[in-house]
């Protein structure tokens, strides 16, 4: 076991550095130390950790600048909005800094004769499985309250951003964190599914959480339930966003191409299929097209920038297929729909019209710069086509009327429907997915809770 990993900048093709993967003992030694520095967190009172909280939200705004620039380097993100995923990381460890201890505080229960409580005790070491697409926001989302909340955590962050990976590890540190608390661990490729099988199985280990594809989920997910253990699965999504005829088209269209094309629309939330309904589909069709041809695609260090390159090459061939095989099958290309020339993974932004189900397209999630523009006929149907998806993440629905936009929303399967509004995540209010999207829930109370043991407690005098 053990290997060599390579991180690479999309936006040149050139290598930018090489680690070497872990042998046995030392990811052995790793687990070992953050078992014994996640028992000695547990016993830390939770005021104390949610002030380490607190200063972890200083910590990531001091090194900004370092954290974005790594993404920038090593998966391509545009530097605005790298920062941006640092600054949502800061306002997430303030937000458990502050209610972290009251969300975790017993809750008392009246029974005659006794007293009862029940308590949200830490649930030990966790294991992250995390993705490269915002290296720096899916590590403290989950991270921050599992801290909070007692927990250590063993991260097996994409290859591809090792850098990342290795810098958060020394972040916490920095913050006040226990060294061990929080590991990084540098697993090569070939050897993270036999690895990640055997720590999920490791009795040190008490629960998982993944970020990622449903391959991979399907893969920890398994393994997770052959060991009675808990995990939490945020896999993927093809959102819907639904345009209702007495929406305000422009502004509908506006949203859309930022919806889209956030992170070179590389996030599992990105609004994918967009569901207009026919009396206002060529004005919204029009407007939006518009828009995507309207993005500044270049350099993710220029400020300029707003769409950067694909993570990897191959994440591009895929997008490449998906608008091919659509096509072929019936869609039509309204804008893009090749790479660009030139060093890096750059695609062009792109969207398809007259596509439906059966359609690469509108059934798979697409992780890149690609929109699926469909018609429905009326509302019923904009229902019938928002549901034709194995996933079930985000909802975004647009309409003048937003108790119209709240029914609507209500006959849809998703974990998040946002009216009049583009799908994102708050560490106020929970998130994650129905269906295929995975299970479990991160942020607010939801997520602090999710890797605790909530336990009974019962005293009769």
């Amino acid at each position: 076991m053990s290997g060599i990993l390579q991180t690479v900048d999309p936006s040149t093709g050139e290598p930018i550095a090489t680690y070497e993967g872990w042998d046995a003992d030392r990811i052995e030694t790793a687990v070992a130390r953050a078992h014994a520095a996640s028992r000695a967190w547990a016993l830390v009172p939770v005021t104390e950790r949610a002030a380490r909280a607190d200063r972890l939200a200083q910590t990531l705004r001091e090194h900004k600048d370092h954290l974005a620039a790594l993404a920038v380097a090593e998966m391509g993100k545009p530097v605005g909005e790298a920062e941006g995923e640092v600054e949502k990381s800061a306002v997430t460890a303030e937000y458990y800094a502050r209610q972290g201890p009251g969300i975790l505080a017993d809750e008392r229960v009246e029974i005659d004769g006794a007293q009862a409580w029940v308590a949200y005790e830490p649930a030990g070491l966790v294991l992250a499985v995390m993705p490269w697409n915002f290296p720096v926001w899916q590590v403290m989302r989950f991270a921050v309250p599992s801290l909070v909340a007692g927990n250590g955590v063993l991260l097996k962050h994409a290859s591809n951003v090792t850098g990342s990976a290795l810098a958060l590890q020394d972040l916490f540190v920095a913050a006040g964190f226990p060294e061990h608390l929080v590991t990084t661990l540098v697993i090569a490729d070939t050897d993270v599914p036999d690895v990640t099988a055997r720590l999920i199985e490791d009795d040190r280990v008490a629960a998982v959480t993944l970020t990622g594809s449903n391959r991979a989920g399907t893969a920890v997910g398994s393994a997770a339930g052959r060991a009675a253990k808990k995990s939490v699965l945020e896999l993927g999504g093809s959102d819907a966003f639904v345009v209702l005829d007495d929406a305000d088209v422009e502004a509908a269209a506006a949203a859309a191409v930022k919806a889209r094309f956030t992170n070179s629309g590389q996030s599992c939330v990105c609004a994918k299929r967009f569901i207009v309904a026919a009396p206002v589909a060529d004005a919204f069709t029009a407007a939006f097209v518009a828009g995507v041809e309207a993005l500044r695609v270049g350099d993710p260090r220029e400020r300029r920038t707003q769409v950067g390159p694909l993570a990897r090459d191959d994440l591009r061939s895929a997008i490449q297929r998906q608008v091919e095989e659509s096509v072929a099958a019936g869609g039509r290309l309204l804008t893009g729909g090749k790479p660009l020339p030139g060093d890096g993974f750059f695609y062009q932004p792109t969207a398809l019209g007259d596509t439906g189900p059966g359609m690469p397209a509108f059934d798979e999630e697409t992780f890149g710069p690609l929109a699926a523009l469909a018609v429905a006929r009326d509302d019923e149907d904009a229902v019938r086509l928002a549901n034709a998806t194995p996933y079930g993440l985000g909802l975004s629905v647009w309409t003048a009327d937003p108790s119209r936009g709240v029914a609507l929303a209500r006959r849809i399967t998703s974990g998040a429907a946002f009216v009049n509004a583009i799908v994102a995540s708050d560490p106020r209010l929970p998130f994650g997915g129905t269906k295929r999207s995975g299970h479990g829930r991160e942020l607010a109370a939801a997520g602090i809770r999710e890797f605790t043991n909530t336990r009974t407690y019962w005293v009769t005098a």
